[in-house]
């Protein structure tokens, strides 16, 4: 009997495996047998094999994969990383953009690529910087598949906007997935990267990390507390958030006309369009380093880690 596997042929491609041969393809599963054949008043049955499922038409690549006797078809696809790296950072506080402040002995937004780099699933990495940058990025420690576009808008959200733009004009496959992630999320660990590609690489919309909301939630009016909001089916947001490339782009086109008003994430925009991504919880430590005194707590985790 034959049997079929995948093997990964570099950064987020499933090989495609060679066909079946006739005859062995349908060895664990009972099939159906044509109609009787008449010849020379004898009753002839001939074996039936039921042929592979016919060739795609043009799209995404199709490979065979051997799971539990069971086999399946994927579609083969990539995963790319997506870091909008334009902002300012105002409030933390510090002379440089926010991601550019040195943290652990390099500049934070480095050990955020580094991080993304050690994913084993990302294909490229692709870093939207403002027109305006002109920070002397270091050439030791930059991760090889990665590169940066000056495309970067008024708003995180048009920093991403334009980025998948860059992605679909360099040729990327609109069907890939792109997971966008916060420059100042420099303590995501590649484990929770990969968990998120796994848990939604078959969903058919996507998700994020995201954490269940631990403590009481409070609304408030005029500086006091107007009611406590239950925290039940209460999720914080983390980064990366995971979508298909053209979904996403059109999520957000389709806010671009109100200057993305009300988009605060890229699940912001797929929910608009009446999505529901995907929640896959993450870790506490990949928190967003805002203010002043967040930096000397990445610092301290990203020591620890060494």
């Amino acid at each position: 009997s034959s049997t079929a596997s995948a093997e990964p042929t570099g950064r987020g491609r499933v090989k495609r495996l060679p066909a079946l041969r006739m005859g062995s393809c349908m060895a664990q599963t009972k099939q159906k047998h044509p109609p009787p054949r008449m010849e020379g008043g004898e009753v002839h049955r001939q074996p039936y094999c039921r042929r592979p499922p016919p060739r795609p038409k043009p799209g995404p690549a199709i490979a065979f994969v051997h799971r539990g006797g069971l086999l399946q078809w994927l579609a083969m696809t990539s995963y790319h990383a997506l870091i909008p790296c334009a902002g300012t950072g105002s409030r933390a506080g510090t002379a440089l953009p926010k991601q550019y402040q040195p943290v652990a002995g390099q500049p934070m937004v480095m050990n955020t690529l580094q991080a993304l780099a050690r994913v084993p699933q990302l294909a490229t990495g692709w870093v939207v910087l403002s027109p305006q940058d002109d920070f002397d990025w270091p050439e030791a420690g930059w991760p090889a598949h990665f590169r940066r576009e000056r495309c970067g808008g008024a708003s995180r959200a048009e920093s991403v906007f334009n980025g998948l733009r860059a992605m679909l004009a360099a040729g990327i496959d609109p069907q890939d997935w792109v997971l966008v992630h916060d420059a100042a999320r420099c303590l995501v660990q590649p484990e929770d990267v990969g968990r998120l590609v796994h848990v939604c690489m078959g969903d058919a919309v996507g998700g994020l990390l995201a954490l269940p909301l631990p403590d009481t939630l409070k609304s408030e009016e005029a500086g006091r507390v107007l009611q406590t909001v239950p925290r039940e089916h209460k999720w914080l947001a983390q980064t990366p958030q995971m979508f298909r490339l053209q979904a996403l782009h059109d999520a957000l086109a389709a806010a671009a006309h109100t200057g993305f008003s009300g988009i605060t994430d890229e699940a912001s925009a797929m929910e608009r369009l009446g999505q529901m991504p995907r929640l896959v919880e993450g870790s506490a430590q990949n928190f967003k380093v805002t203010y002043p005194a967040d930096f000397a707590l990445a610092e301290a985790v990203l020591r620890s880690r060494a």
